[in-house]
């Protein structure tokens, strides 16, 4: 692809370039990812790109900024774990989509837009159930912690791990070996789904001992 003149807007904006590194980024993975591939891809001079967007690590900001705006939660969800459901599997939808992207949402600050609509909602209706505020404000780190970890394990093992049965010595680890057949349905939606349960009935389950003791 020719290469534009250093310099010329060459038609981009923002949103263009981040959507270009996202596709860049979900072909060749994080560690090919910088300014000159994207340039390249682009078919401009890496300083138009400059123009828009300041230095790879503000690419990879505009990159999950991107992913996180795929984010769709139900909107039909009329209480907050309708609404955390939600959020969690559309997050794990855009996950699958872009699982390179994943290692950024899990370790860089998400203060985007759309990252804080999503948890502000989520909150919100925390807030209107009476929930109390110490929970509501634990629940986005203890819910998109649970998040991140699990779809990094998840997806950052490569094809074919997602399902396999773990190979476990049973003379050593006799319980883990005998556990080993519950633990096949590793990546799977049914698996994601019996976790969140857990996590959600945890966030339920001190909200519950906090009005009941009064504490």
């Amino acid at each position: 692809m020719a290469r534009r003149a250093q310099g010329t807007a060459a038609g981009l904006n923002r949103e263009l370039i981040a959507a270009a590194a996202v596709a860049l980024i979900d072909r060749n993975g994080l560690e090919r990812f910088g300014v000159r591939p994207l340039a390249e891809e682009l078919g401009v001079d890496p300083m138009s790109i400059y123009n828009h967007i300041k230095g790879k690590a503000a690419l990879l900001d505009a990159a999950s900024e991107t992913v996180l705006a795929e984010i769709s939660p139900d909107d039909e969800a009329d209480d907050w774990e309708g609404v955390a459901r939600s959020t969690a599997r559309s997050y794990r939808t855009a996950a699958y989509r872009h699982p390179h992207i994943v290692p950024l949402l899990a370790t860089r600050p998400q203060t985007s837009p759309a990252a804080l609509t999503a948890l502000e909602r989520l909150v919100a209706a925390m807030h209107a159930a009476g929930l109390p505020d110490q929970l509501v404000a634990d629940t986005p780190l203890l819910l998109f912690g649970f998040l991140n970890g699990y779809l990094l394990a998840v997806l950052s093992g490569g094809p074919g791990r997602a399902g396999d049965v773990p190979a476990i010595d049973a003379a050593h680890y006799p319980t883990m070996a005998d556990l080993a057949s519950r633990m096949g349905d590793f990546g799977s939606e049914a698996e994601f789904d019996r976790l969140l349960d857990t996590v959600l009935r945890g966030i339920r389950d001190r909200a519950e001992a906090r009005n009941i003791g009064g504490a």
